[in-house]
Formats: C-alpha cells, structure tokens, sequence
C-alpha cells in the first residue's frame, strides 16, 4: 500500500486543507510521510490545525456519526457504557473545548471510554498551547495505528 490521497483522507478523517499540503509533498513512503504529517501539523497556521483536530468525532460522538475506523477505536463495539458515562463524556467533551477551543482528540489505543473520561478530565485544564501539541502529535499516532490496521487487514 502506497501514501494515496484516498488512504490519507481516511488515516487523518479528511481535514482538507491538511491532506492537501502532505499529498503535496509527494512522499514515496509511509516513513517519510508520518515524519511531514506531524512537521505540517505542527508548523501549519492555527485554523488549520484546529481543522485538523476538530475533524476527529468527539469521544462519545453518536455511533452513526464516526467513521468506521473511529467507530473501532472508541469502543462501540466492545464498550457500550452508560447512560451515565455517555454524560460524562459530552460533560467532558464541552468543558475541554470551552477551555481549549478545539476537540479532544487523543490515541485511544485499546482503552475503554470510561478509561478515555478520565483521561480527558486530566485534560481539560492543562495548558492550551501543550494540549495543542500534543493532541496533534496524537492525531499523526492515530493515523500510524490505522495503517497498522489496514495493513494487518490486507494480510489476512
């Protein structure tokens, strides 16, 4: 599998303008592309990379809402939860973008939602310039667990 538009919207949930600058650079391999992704990410003007990060569904969004990837990595197929965590997780989710102006986004990597509520209320007074960059270097992490995925899925 090679660094296509079409496998680079789905890894970083579109966020146009932010594929449209990496397709751009014409990588030849997925090395080479992670390392741009969180160059641009991090280096790109703030409206962009909050288009970046608000592109990701919330944690907690409605299950028809997230793409399938998404879908997979917060738990709704393993972890339906509560009335209660559901509440937790928007409580959460409108707090942390109050604060920081931008979505949650973090690296679920097999933690369930109530393990991501917690880790979202660390979160959700620290230091917005710290937050920004680590939620996009979790975004280019995200990405990285994808291709993981897709690739394990195409060896089968």
């Amino acid at each position: 599998m090679t660094p296509t538009r079409e496998v680079i919207e789905t890894l970083f949930e579109g966020a146009p303008r932010f594929v449209d600058r990496l397709t751009e650079l014409g990588t030849q391999t997925w090395v080479e592309l992670f390392e741009q992704a969180e160059w641009i990410a991090l280096t790109m003007p703030e409206d962009e990379q909050i288009e970046l990060l608000d592109a990701h569904p919330r944690i907690g969004a409605d299950p028809a809402t997230v793409s399938a990837l998404s879908y997979g990595e917060q738990g709704y197929d393993r972890d339906s939860g509560t009335i209660a965590l559901q509440h937790r997780l928007d409580r959460l989710n409108d707090d942390y973008e109050a604060h920081h102006g931008f979505r949650f986004v973090v690296f679920v990597n097999g933690r369930s939602r109530a393990e991501i509520a917690d880790v979202i209320e660390q979160h959700v007074d620290a230091d917005r310039s710290s937050e920004k960059t680590r939620a996009l270097r979790d975004v280019v992490a995200i990405a990285r667990g994808r291709l993981a995925r897709m690739r394990e899925e195409q060896q089968r």
